[in-house]
């Protein structure tokens, strides 16, 4: 446990949010041949947002963004843009992880560091936001500098109890950290103040590029839940994989030694790229908001049905809204990966 702030805990995604964030696609983006349509997409999960809570829009485009918004009928009252050069979109990578102090409620602001999904792709604009972004002003809290550790929003999820969930193909894949999965659960827990990590050896989308990220297929819920992507038997070739993850999900406990309530959500049918390569299109790239769960849809109507009846299951004080996502599965992400919750402090 770092002993300099060992008050410090990492609260849950339906933890009370005071905004949420999104970094917005421009023509020098990987966006930047299918601009208007990824556009259309990032309007509506902006409009979503800014009826029900702050949206934070980090863009190097201010003005340009900011009149696209207003003349959607976006709620502008409820919208701070921010201006940032950027090389991409996916906010909940680059993002900053937020720990709350348990005396007093005060952010800590953790930045890691994003090396593009293990160098894969240039992220040095992206990987500067959070100090920008920080030194603005429009955050209170205190800055944590993490940038010797690299690690992506995407890759854990958390129940606000101490209990991590990760995978392993992601946190021990090649330029990451390079470390033991022993040693790195030791530095995760002590970075992110948890007291135990549940390891996913399996469930890597085909077409994922972030090494298997745990929002793409197992999500934590109150209540003990994990909602999760199921194998599909007319799919062979997800389905072991899959199969392989619910039967881990299974074995898993929670700290006081029970099973977890296991939700399983859909798997969208096939979606193929223009030359053919697989999507990972999944459900379980949802956003939780405080009174909300915004979640992708893929023009299925049955599965996407589905899905909605899993989310109100699993939060059923929750307003579940669906918004089409085919135009983010052509890089590679969905929903929840081009967004970033705040936890609004507990007891400012």
């Amino acid at each position: 446990m770092n002993s300099k702030h060992a008050d410090l805990y990492f609260p849950a995604e339906w933890h009370k949010q005071s905004m949420v964030q999104l970094t917005w696609p421009h023509a020098k983006s990987d966006w930047y041949y299918m601009l208007e349509e990824v556009e259309a997409c990032f309007i509506e999960i902006a409009k979503a947002i800014s009826q029900r809570e702050r949206l934070l829009v980090v863009t190097p485009e201010k003005q340009e963004v900011e009149k696209t918004l207003q003349d959607a009928g976006a709620t502008m009252k409820n919208i701070i843009v921010f201006s940032c050069d950027t090389n991409d979109t996916w906010a909940r990578d680059h993002g900053f992880i937020t720990l709350l102090d348990k005396n007093d409620g005060t952010p800590h602001y953790v930045d890691f560091c994003f090396n593009g999904w293990g160098l894969k792709f240039n992220a040095e604009l992206d990987n500067a936001i959070n100090k920008q972004l920080y030194n603005s002003g429009i955050l209170k809290g205190v800055y944590q500098n993490a940038l010797a550790w690299v690690l992506e929003g995407g890759s854990i999820e958390t129940d606000g109890k101490g209990t991590l969930l990760t995978t392993s193909q992601c946190l021990l894949a090649p330029d990451r950290n390079n470390m033991l999965q022993y040693n790195l659960e030791s530095a995760l827990k002590s970075l992110l103040h948890c007291d135990r990590v549940l390891w996913l050896d399996y469930g890597n989308l085909i077409g994922d590029d972030t090494d298997g990220h745990i929002d793409t297929i197992a999500r934590l819920a109150p209540n003990d839940t994990i909602v999760y992507m199921e194998a599909d038997k007319n799919d062979e070739e997800q389905y072991y994989d899959l199969r392989m993850m619910e039967e881990q999900l299974q074995s898993f406990r929670t700290a006081d030694g029970k099973p977890y309530r296991l939700l399983a959500l859909p798997s969208p049918a096939p979606i193929y790229d223009d030359d053919c390569q697989r999507l990972p299109a999944t459900y379980a790239n949802f956003l939780i908001m405080n009174d909300a769960v915004l979640y992708p849809t893929y023009a299925q109507p049955d599965n996407d049905a589905k899905a909605a009846e899993v989310l109100q299951t699993a939060f059923p004080d929750k307003e579940i809204v669906g918004i089409d996502c085919r135009a983010l599965i052509q890089q590679h992400g969905s929903l929840h990966c081009v967004t970033m919750q705040y936890p609004s402090p507990d007891k400012i």
